[in-house]
């Protein structure tokens, strides 16, 4: 995988990614590297065949890519880019559309993570359960501060982004976290966000 980031502009790549299925397995080639679709559907719980159809379907729209090795089912496949972009504003329609949707099925699969993760956060140790936050912040910014405050964020976490793939440059006791940020311009009550 490489450090490049693949910008989805096209409605049918980006209606592709927004099945929970496929962004998934996307996600689980980034985490864990290489995998076949028999290993996949191990990870996902879906079928073997089912995960080959979602994956070559990623292909398509070059999100995934067969590794090296290995054929039919057991081939490889590995994720094209560390990060998938979906445009904020296009001023096509159908992209415009079809980016919402994906970034509405990226936010409820957020949802469902966080909500499992603090379902099971009795399970962790007092050290994990006091580092994990759950919280949020009201601030008045122009777009120009925003844009500014999230290449701050991304300069902060840049860092850590080798350590995905690079287990050696883990320290000992890291484990995968999720960071997730959103930055949104908040409606009052009875403002339809113009």
């Amino acid at each position: 995988m490489s450090d490049s980031v693949i910008r989805l502009t096209d409605p049918q790549a980006l209606r592709a990614y927004a099945h929970p299925t496929r962004m998934a397995l996307v996600g689980l080639l980034r985490v864990e590297g290489p995998l076949t679709a028999t290993r996949a559907a191990e990870l996902t719980g879906e079928s073997v065949a089912s995960c080959s159809y979602h994956l070559r379907m990623l292909a398509k729209y070059g999100l995934v890519e067969v590794a090296e090795g290995g054929a039919g089912r057991e081939k490889p496949w590995r994720a094209t880019a560390r990060f998938t972009d979906v445009p904020n504003t296009s001023d096509d329609p159908a992209v415009a559309e079809a980016a919402n949707a994906t970034v509405a099925a990226i936010l409820q699969s957020y949802f469902e993570r966080a909500t499992r993760a603090l379902k099971t956060a009795g399970q962790r140790s007092p050290a994990w359960q006091e580092a994990e936050t759950w919280g949020d912040r009201l601030l008045f910014l122009t777009p120009q501060e925003l844009t500014d405050l999230t290449r701050r964020m991304d300069d902060l976490l840049a860092p850590y982004d080798d350590r995905l793939e690079h287990p050696a440059d883990r320290p000992e006791g890291a484990e995968l976290v999720q960071l997730v940020r959103l930055a949104y311009r908040h409606s009052p009550k009875g403002d339809p966000g113009t």
